[in-house]
């Protein structure tokens, strides 16, 4: 079966960084919704609560930050793989279910993540189909 390309919420401030994340994850086959902040990260949550993966940088404007959207999300759906990056360290404010990358990553890297999320998924959803 043709499965639905998986959908990835992108929260980064800084256009230029944005661009080349939804682009690499376009080309690698992802359905990308972006947003410049919390509010619009928000707001997008709100239209599609569902988002297969988040990748939101941690300093933006505006009162929230990347960890409170991430706590916002895992809260409604348990299921997004939520990945945090950061210049600085922000570790001790990291659910041990969420992944974090220091800036600067590399394209590859945050690709592998999410390919790898992608096989467990889809080996899940096997198994879940053959039982």
């Amino acid at each position: 079966p043709h499965m639905s390309p998986r959908t990835v919420l992108v929260v980064e401030d800084d256009l230029l960084i944005r661009l080349i994340l939804v682009e690499a994850l376009q080309d690698d086959g992802y359905a990308v919704v972006e947003a410049a902040n919390v509010l619009e990260a928000v707001a997008a949550v709100g239209r599609n609560p569902s988002f297969d993966a988040l990748v939101t940088d941690v300093d933006m404007g505006g009162h929230l930050t990347g960890i409170d959207l991430a706590g916002m999300v895992s809260g409604v759906s348990a299921r997004t793989q939520v990945i945090v990056v950061s210049g600085r360290d922000v570790t001790a404010d990291v659910a041990p279910e969420w992944v974090f990358m220091p800036k600067p990553y590399s394209l590859d890297q945050l690709l592998g993540l999410l390919d790898k999320a992608q096989r467990v998924a889809n080996e899940t959803l096997e198994m879940a189909q053959a039982v």
